[in-house]
């Protein structure tokens, strides 16, 4: 129940949609995929579903090639694109039903209830689907990705659209899907890459710049170190800038600071100096992790 993919290649003309990459999902994480838009993300989806070939390298899901193996690995996923094809003049059930007669489900009634009260559609099963708010389609998405109980999830964009509580509901879902399945995650919402992602795979301009937990991410070398301070008076903001290390300053709100340096170097000793020669007293000081957002613009704009 994993997913290999080695220096894939997708060219479009002289473009390169996606250049040479490698990675490995397996069952028991979810897996998120980021990049700005343009990077690749959806392309490299579409080849792992089998929906488009591939320029040149290999990808295979649960042992099978997706290029020699195609009904094989569609079998094994269940996929929610982020433009959702929904049949809108379909109700939400017969849709249901539709898909289970497409996957040859046996017992499709109860497989359907099941499918419908894990994505929270009891009360709208019996709508058209064109009448659905979009936070009500995307869960019609992620039950016809569900509903043939496949080994591999592809999920982009899948929280678009839905409200806090239905975010939450998502969110507990899909970390419960990626105890047992291989689960691939993509989102611009940085707050769910915290929320559900186990690993992290951001790629920019088809390459792949970073592959590691959240954490690794957000206290890697390459993000730097980030100090908060505040003190109890003003002080020289210019002169708290110059101390040696300091990379980047940033002023929060009253006397309070953020001071950005390398991983490698450890700025209090010299914010405690700066302070005796400012004639201040700290009221807080301590180091912090970047959050993701800042990780992800600092991978993806360099």
């Amino acid at each position: 129940m994993s997913v290999t993919v080695e220096n894939l290649t997708k060219t479009y003309g002289a473009q390169r949609a996606v250049n040479d990459i490698s990675f490995e999902a397996k069952a028991g994480q979810v897996l998120g995929f980021l990049g700005p838009n343009g990077a690749g993300k959806t392309t490299t989806m579409k080849i792992l579903t089998s929906y488009i070939p591939q320029t040149e390298g290999r990808a295979v899901v649960c042992g099978y090639d997706v290029q020699q193996q195609p009904m094989e690995v569609r079998k094994c996923i269940g996929y929610l694109p982020e433009h959702n094809p929904l049949y809108l003049d379909m109700y939400v059930r017969e849709y249901l039903k539709f898909i289970a007669r497409l996957h040859k489900i046996r017992k499709a009634e109860s497989r359907i209830d099941e499918m419908i009260e894990l994505t929270g559609l009891q009360r709208e099963q019996h709508k058209l689907i064109g009448a659905l708010s979009k936070g009500y389609r995307q869960r019609v998405g992620l039950a016809q990705a569900l509903m043939h109980d496949p080994d591999v999830l592809i999920l982009d964009e899948p929280t678009s659209g839905l409200d806090p509580n239905q975010l939450a509901d998502i969110r507990g879902l899909i970390r419960r899907l990626g105890e047992e399945k291989t689960v691939i995650f993509s989102t611009h919402i940085m707050q769910e890459v915290k929320a559900v992602c186990d690993r992290v795979i951001i790629i920019n301009k088809g390459k792949l710049v970073a592959d590691d937990s959240v954490e690794q991410l957000q206290a890697s070398s390459e993000s730097g170190t980030l100090i908060t301070v505040e003190f109890d008076r003003k002080v020289s903001a210019k002169a708290l800038e110059k101390l040696q290390g300091v990379r980047e300053l940033r002023h929060l709100r009253g006397y309070r600071y953020q001071l950005l340096s390398s991983a490698e170097e450890d700025l209090r000793p010299g914010v405690f100096d700066f302070a005796v020669s400012e004639n201040a007293r700290l009221l807080e000081l301590h180091r912090e992790a970047f959050e993701m957002d800042e990780v992800f613009q600092r991978l993806t704009k360099q």
